[in-house]
């Protein structure tokens, strides 16, 4: 990118949800990434208020928290300013490109946040009973720091999986979209890892 200081470009802008309009196509956003990776401000200034709408939403969906949610998004903008040249048409399409960009940094605000503001004893409750392949329960009582501290003990992928599922409701299939497996491979690995919970927060 031609600006050394990319912040700079997206300081300025107030995410403004439900205010901004997609592009007609695919294309149209396609043209305006690779506007963004020549340095054309203006490009950018038009991709912000067309997909910031959208992005925010994916984030808020994540994190359930306005402020945290408005200060990943202009890190989101950050980034897309400083990786626009490595998006590729051919490859993937433009929004899903910023989606997945905006999940990941979601994802890195929930594994950063204290683990007392992560985890509660009631979601604790919710993470179990909310499977219904997978143990009947956990034990009563455990703290939040606990059920952290044995989330700590995944492996990442499943670790980000039993969060978006039981701490921010993904479904199923959306947890099939993101992590790319079927769905029937997210369930299995849904319940061992309410197991391998069930086993660290009673031993």
């Amino acid at each position: 990118m031609s600006d050394s200081d990319p912040s700079s470009a997206v300081d300025r802008f107030t995410p403004s949800p439900g205010s901004g309009v997609l592009p007609s196509s695919s294309a149209q956003v396609s043209e305006l990434m690779l506007g963004v990776a020549r340095g054309d401000r203006a490009a950018f200034t038009e991709l912000y208020h067309a997909t910031a709408p959208k992005l925010l939403g994916t984030i808020l969906r994540i994190l359930q928290h306005r402020g945290w949610a408005e200060d990943v998004l202009q890190e989101v903008y950050v980034s897309i300013w400083q990786k626009a040249e490595q998006f590729d048409p051919a490859k993937a399409s433009p929004i899903t490109w910023l989606v997945t960009i905006a999940r990941n940094r979601a994802i890195d605000r929930i594994r950063s946040q204290p683990a007392g503001s992560r985890a509660t004893d009631n979601e604790l409750a919710q993470l179990a009973s909310s499977e219904p392949d997978g143990p009947a329960s956990l034990e009563a009582g455990q703290t939040a720091d606990q059920l952290n501290h044995c989330l700590e003990q995944l492996e990442k992928d499943r670790r980000d999986m039993v969060r978006l599922a039981y701490l921010n409701g993904w479904s199923r299939r959306e947890l099939s979209a993101h992590f790319e497996q079927p769905v029937n491979t997210i369930k299995t690995w849904l319940y061992r890892a309410l197991k391998q919970l069930k086993g660290c927060l009673t031993s």
